[in-house]
């Protein structure tokens, strides 16, 4: 970003917050939410998934995604191999409809 829009932007945030106008929103004194995993995909998906996410419409393959984050969590926490056998069952399955799932957005988005 050049200096003068940099200061710009800077002014209007002072101006704002003078004028009250950043007072009362939604999410205001709590922590910002953990967008870590939107920084191995590109600027216009992640803005496009947080829009859907925002809207309650994720794509199947971002349901996909929480669900093997919990059977991994799962995983480590079994502590027999039965438990451990069975969680690494669920977290095949699910990288394969994950994958699927990926793979079909790739041919639409194209």
């Amino acid at each position: 970003m050049s200096q003068s829009l940099g200061r710009l932007v800077e002014r209007q945030i002072q101006k704002a917050l003078a004028e009250g106008k950043l007072q009362g929103l939604a999410g205001e004194g709590k922590p910002l939410p953990d967008r870590s995993g939107e920084a191995l995909t590109d600027m216009a998906t992640a803005v496009a998934a947080r829009i859907m996410a925002e809207a309650g419409a994720l794509p199947e393959e971002f349901k996909i995604k929480k669900l093997l984050d919990a059977a991994r969590e799962n995983y480590r926490n079994a502590e027999h191999e039965d438990e451990k056998r069975v969680a690494m069952a669920l977290i095949a399955d699910l990288e394969q409809r994950y994958n699927i799932a990926v793979e079909a957005r790739r041919r639409f988005m194209s």
